[in-house]
């Protein structure tokens, strides 16, 4: 018995068009994004990967690149649960702030520290920052954080794959993850088993589905999956590793 898991990076946001660390921040997508999501769809509906259920964050920009794709694909009936441990990573105190800036201002090193190693986070932001969601009602009665390394993300997706998704892909349903760059790192990590300097290099390009094919103990037949425009895919990694350079 093999299963099948789509993984879909929302498309362009407000943010990563003029290149501000996001997190938690509930901005939208651009024009552009919304487009990039239609292509996604259009891709999982030419290549006959088909999503039986979709799990997003709660934040816009991935719920709308689902809707958009699952539109696209005449899927857009099919059951969607939400859930905040599918989020991106909190960027903390960094959250607003032009990545090109901040490496300006703290130089490579602690800009790097910040943004890819994998235990430690930014520095926190404040409960009352604008850009804080620590009063936001979305999250009433959930643990908001106040920054995030990669291992947090990876800790609070670990037990929602286990409690909520792999119930669903032992149904035999094909199940599409609609999240955020390191929230969709987190689980690649799991599954692949990578390293902390492996996870490091890797790169989701936005809105190009990743189809991985799992074994029976929920283990991927090809290691990183494939994605469904690979050229596209590999273009799209270049430019997100880019980001924040001078």
């Amino acid at each position: 018995m093999t299963y099948k898991l789509v993984l879909l990076r929302h498309g362009q946001s407000a943010w990563n068009k003029t290149n501000q660390f996001t997190g938690w921040v509930d901005v939208p997508l651009t024009e552009q994004g919304e487009a990039e999501a239609k292509k996604g769809g259009k891709l999982l509906k030419d290549k006959g990967v088909l999503p039986d259920i979709v799990f997003t964050s709660l934040l816009r920009r991935a719920i709308n690149t689902a809707n958009i794709a699952l539109d696209e694909a005449d899927r857009l009936w099919i059951p969607v649960k939400r859930d905040w441990r599918l989020n991106e990573r909190h960027y903390g105190a960094l959250q607003g702030k032009d990545k090109s800036e901040i490496r300006e201002e703290y130089g490579d090193e602690k800009f790097m520290l910040w943004r890819r190693s994998y235990a430690t986070p930014p520095p926190e932001i404040d409960p009352d920052d604008k850009y804080s969601q620590s009063h936001d009602s979305r999250y009433a009665g959930d643990p908001v954080p106040r920054a995030e390394a990669l291992a947090n993300v990876v800790t609070r997706v670990t037990p929602y794959w286990e409690s909520d998704i792999v119930p669903e892909l032992k149904t035999g349903k094909t199940v599409m993850i609609a999240a955020h760059g390191n929230s969709l790192r987190a689980i690649v990590k799991m599954l692949d088993n990578l390293t902390e300097e492996e996870i490091a290099k890797v790169n989701i390009p936005t809105a190009i589905p990743l189809l991985y094919e799992l074994d029976e103990n929920f283990k991927p037949i090809k290691p990183r999956g494939e994605y469904l425009d690979p050229e596209a895919a590999a273009a799209g990694a270049a430019a997100v590793a880019a980001q924040g350079q001078k």
